[in-house]
């Protein structure tokens, strides 16, 4: 499963999503820093950490914000739970 994770340096919350992600057994995680490109800081800069699946056709696809409290097992069943729905 690969995932684009878009976020900013320094940001608490996306480094603890990122740090919980990469425990995840096989999941991609492509961080995506929005202070490198103007399009992805315009449209994410108060949304940070967002999350988006892509899909087997290579659509990319928001996923819900998980809650900085959940752990990797409660990351993991989202992700089963919207891949499933979406794909």
């Amino acid at each position: 499963m690969n995932l684009i994770l878009y976020s900013k340096p320094g940001c608490h919350l996306c480094e603890g999503l990122h740090e919980k992600l990469v425990q995840i057994d096989n999941l991609t995680v492509e961080p995506r820093d929005i202070t490198t490109r103007d399009d992805w800081f315009r449209a994410y800069q108060y949304e940070i950490p967002v999350l988006f699946w892509v899909d087997e056709s290579g659509v990319e696809r928001q996923l819900p914000r998980p809650s900085p409290r959940s752990n990797v097992a409660q990351l993991e069943q989202m992700l089963q739970k919207y891949t499933q729905i979406s794909g």
